[in-house]
């Protein structure tokens, strides 16, 4: 006659001792009690709400100066190789992502355009 093996076996435990081992493996699936994801959501969302601040205004130079921002985009794409740029070697590629660009800034909407009919 055999006999199943131990780990089917029901083990009633204590209130008092069960706390313990739910406080026990909360603490080991923790690797640190230091950084970001370690503290209190509360605390997280208040660090994430500062987001730009502490980027005064008058430097935030992008949002300021739309010319600067196409500047550093064209630096920024003559890094990469004439062979790897895609949207010279596919231009409606290009096409396609400035019309999906320019209905995300527009929520959607076309651009109103008089149709002529007034």
């Amino acid at each position: 006659m055999s006999r199943e093996p131990d780990r089917h076996r029901l083990v009633v435990v204590s209130a008092r001792h069960s706390r313990r081992l739910v406080m026990a493996s909360k603490e080991s699936t923790r690797t640190s009690g230091r950084g970001f994801a370690s503290m209190d959501p509360d605390r997280q969302r208040q660090i994430a709400s500062k987001g730009g601040e502490s980027v005064p205004a008058d430097k935030r130079s992008f949002s300021k100066n739309p010319e600067l921002a196409a500047e550093a985009g064209r630096k920024g794409g003559r890094s990469v190789p004439a062979s790897s740029r895609s949207f010279s070697k596919n231009p409606s590629l290009a096409a396609e992502a400035g019309r999906k660009g320019g209905q995300a800034s527009h929520g959607g909407r076309s651009a109103e355009r008089p149709t002529g009919d007034d």
